[in-house]
């Protein structure tokens, strides 16, 4: 199935507002107190694309769920390349992730919070096609 390049990539979930996926965001300092590192790693962090953030209300925030225990939760820099890969720009890969997915079930972000990273990433791969 062939597109039109005014067409866009992704309308079923478009008009959603990227401050309306996570329920609970965190500023660049909180997510570099969580990680116990300095707020300019964050920001590399970021840049390399292993986490993704948001401007709410004008703030640049990163969803908490991003974070457990200290460290990036396992399998999301990896679902981030393959969404970059398959021609997401940071906000599509944001509601990608909380989009509901009845055959995870929840959403892929929850998937990776409980360590199904597997399915999550065929998800992402198969998004692609």
């Amino acid at each position: 199935m062939s597109r039109s390049p005014s067409e866009p990539r992704h309308p079923a979930w478009q008009a959603v507002r990227v401050a309306d996926t996570a329920q609970n965001w965190l500023t660049v300092p909180d997510v570099a107190a969580a990680l116990d590192i300095p707020v300019t790693r964050v920001h590399q962090l970021l840049r390399d694309g292993a986490l993704l953030a948001g401007r709410v209300d004008g703030v640049l925030k990163i969803p908490a769920d991003f974070v457990s225990d200290g460290v990036i939760v396992k399998g999301l820099t990896g679902t981030i390349t393959l969404l970059r890969d398959a021609g997401y720009d940071d906000e599509a890969a944001l509601r990608w992730l909380y989009r509901p997915d009845d055959s995870l079930p929840g959403t892929p972000v929850q998937a990776l919070v409980e360590n199904r990273g597997t399915e999550v990433k065929r998800r992402a791969q198969a998004s692609a096609f």
